[in-house]
């Protein structure tokens, strides 16, 4: 929270320069009991779910969790904080050392640097339960040309700038080309990137991985079509992350289409939760094509629909958190899914307004949070990991979220 503070004590009282540290001290009291009451939204609104919780002690399979990172410069790791809460949140105790490492690159050219997989395995302290949770990092694909912007974080032109607009500027810099290069012709790249992650993530357990090398992998291998009849998947995205989800999967099914069919009968057959943090899949939208199969909900998804059997998956849960303070989140409205996403996907949308950004009375002047804060925050956040780990709305829903979130229950 030094951010925070930092942001609102330059903002409103930089000026008092003659007393600035009484300013400060006034300051600094004020927000800080703001803070203590933490009265930050949370809002559910959808049908009731479990979580990840209840799968860890599938006897037939494992519970595997991919996370999709978003805009911005990322290093293999960076979800430690996250996976660290989930562990807790979960009570996974035993994490096997040392975790592994797959440089992803293409299968047609050998080459291309396509980013990391890193994959750990969390256990519980009597071993009953397991997960395997795999983080994509996929930055080294728009890093080389996101270069051209370097010369503008330099101390050439950084300093002319006041302080708090230069750490906005070098997070633009950061996090702005990402949308449009993922437009262009970094695309199909990063969609091959989570196309490989997420078939390392069908192929195999723990002890099958490799570590340390840069291979491929084929959905066209036996054991992916055997792991994806046995073990439950979930995947993590923030931002952007949460379009390349969609999309891939989207890509992937068009790929199988025909040419394997023992894997394209095991997808159709498995129901993926997608947890999207800092939901934009409204604003990605502007400038792509509508999909293939829109507004036939019913026939691909309903057991007596009539294209029922060319479903992808049996069905996609989405669970969208979006901070309203966020300027880059938006929540899923009314009649996106059936409009702009494929119908083959089967997607129902759980929307949570929440404030993972704490919101401020600033001196009377009106209501105030840090935007940045509210785009970053969600991973750190105990509510939503809570969420993510044990659901809202069932008998193992965690104390916090039930003291904390207002459940909306929708009905079809």
């Amino acid at each position: 929270m030094k951010l925070t503070r930092y942001f609102f004590i330059l903002l409103f009282t930089v000026e008092l320069s003659a007393c600035a540290s009484f300013g400060k001290g006034i300051a600094e009291a004020f927000l800080e009991k703001q803070q203590a009451e933490d009265t930050r939204v949370c809002q559910v609104w959808g049908q009731s779910f479990t979580g990840i919780g209840p799968y860890l002690g599938n006897s037939q399979g494992k519970m595997k969790v991919l996370m999709v990172h978003g805009v911005g410069d990322h290093l293999p790791g960076y979800s430690t904080r996250f996976l660290e809460k989930l562990a807790k949140a979960l009570d996974l105790t035993v994490m096997s050392a040392p975790y592994k490492n797959i440089a992803l690159t293409s299968r047609d050219d050998h080459s291309k640097n396509l980013g990391n997989l890193r994959i750990n395995r969390l256990i519980s302290k009597d071993r009953r339960r397991e997960l395997i949770f795999y983080e994509l990092t996929w930055t080294p694909i728009t890093a080389g040309q996101k270069e051209v912007l370097a010369y503008d974080n330099s101390g050439e032109y950084s300093f002319r700038r006041a302080e708090v607009n230069d750490l906005m500027k070098q997070f633009s810099n950061k996090t702005g080309p990402d949308p449009i290069l993922y437009l262009g012709d970094s695309r199909e790249d990063i969609l091959v990137s989570f196309a490989q992650a997420f078939c390392w993530m069908t192929k195999s357990d723990w002890e099958g991985l490799p570590n340390a090398v840069s291979q491929t992998c084929s959905f066209n291998d036996k054991a992916v079509s055997e792991h994806l009849h046995r073990d439950q998947y979930a995947f993590v995205s923030h931002s952007l992350g949460s379009r390349i989800v969609i999309d891939g999967m989207q890509r992937i099914a068009g790929l199988i289409k025909e040419r394997n069919v023992e894997f394209q009968s095991a997808l159709k057959n498995k129901e993926i939760r997608i947890y999207m943090l800092s939901n934009q899949l409204p604003m990605l939208q502007l400038g792509i094509k509508l999909p293939e199969v829109n507004n036939q909900y019913d026939a691909y998804c309903q057991p007596a629909g009539e294209k029922h059997g060319d479903r992808m998956v049996s069905k996609t849960p989405i669970v969208a958190f979006s901070d309203p303070n966020d300027l880059l989140s938006y929540a899923i409205p009314h009649g996106f899914v059936e409009k702009y996403l494929d119908s083959r996907l089967c997607i129902d949308v759980t929307n949570i307004n929440i404030n993972v950004a704490t919101v401020f009375d600033v001196f009377g002047l009106g209501k105030l949070a840090n935007p940045l804060e509210a785009h970053v925050g969600y991973d750190s956040d105990d509510r939503v990991v809570a969420i993510i780990a044990r659901g809202v709305g069932n008998n193992n829903t965690s104390k916090l979220v039930k003291e904390r979130c207002e459940w909306i229950e929708t009905i079809d």
